[in-house]
């Protein structure tokens, strides 16, 4: 699984993708099965200025279902935030809809791995059972740790699905072409190293039609 633009204001997330979806659209054979979401986030993506949250000015990388999500999520955000807006995880765990959508979806597709592009921090994060890559072209391995209600937490921790974690350099900027490319390789070195083959998967995932829909820092 392929996710983009968690936060909206991470435009550079959401390019990457669509690129890469093109790459996909390209290939006469593919030896994985994908389900690609480029912008988790339209209504924070497509603001005049564009938001980290989404409409009801929530944080979705802080709303999921995260074990003790009532005891921690809003005092984290309290006290350690100190109320940052930015970083609202809402009212209760999956009170928004996006949120709601992309847990109904993991459900439904069982990914063997979830990528989750970012920006800005300009590395690679990972939660889940090991190993990972020490990198993804330019972006290195350093673990950032997880959060109350955040999606490494829950698909990681709790689902203990491997979920990587590219964190581009820029927000608004994409990486050059090579080093586009030089991602997308190393990414799928690893997967064909972690994950089984199109051809090897159970026939119910074979006849899954795959969905072009539309944190970790």
């Amino acid at each position: 699984m392929l996710i983009g633009g968690i936060h909206g204001d991470e435009l550079a997330s959401v390019s990457i993708v669509f690129r890469w979806m093109s790459i996909l659209n390209a290939m006469r054979t593919q030896p994985h099965r994908w389900r690609v979401i480029p912008a988790l986030n339209p209504d924070g993506l497509l603001l005049r200025r564009a938001s980290r949250m989404n409409a009801n000015g929530v944080d979705l990388n802080r709303n999921f279902a995260t074990p003790n999500w009532d005891e921690d999520a809003l005092p984290y955000w309290r006290k350690i935030t100190r109320q940052d807006r930015r970083r609202y995880p809402g009212p209760f765990a999956l009170s928004e809809p996006e949120s709601r959508w992309l847990v109904a979806q993991i459900a439904e597709f069982r990914p063997d791995v979830i990528i989750s592009v970012h920006a800005p921090l300009a590395l690679l994060d990972f939660d889940g059972p090991p190993p990972p890559p020490d990198q993804l072209g330019f972006l290195r391995l350093k673990n950032l740790g997880i959060y109350p209600g955040s999606l490494g937490n829950y698909a990681g921790v709790h689902l203990n699905i491997p979920i990587l974690t590219p964190e581009l350099p820029h927000a608004g900027i994409m990486p050059s072409n090579s080093q586009l490319q030089r991602i997308w390789t190393d990414l799928n070195k690893w997967l064909d190293q972690r994950t089984p083959k199109a051809d090897e998967l159970p026939l119910f995932l074979s006849l899954d039609r795959t969905s072009w829909s539309a944190e970790k820092d």
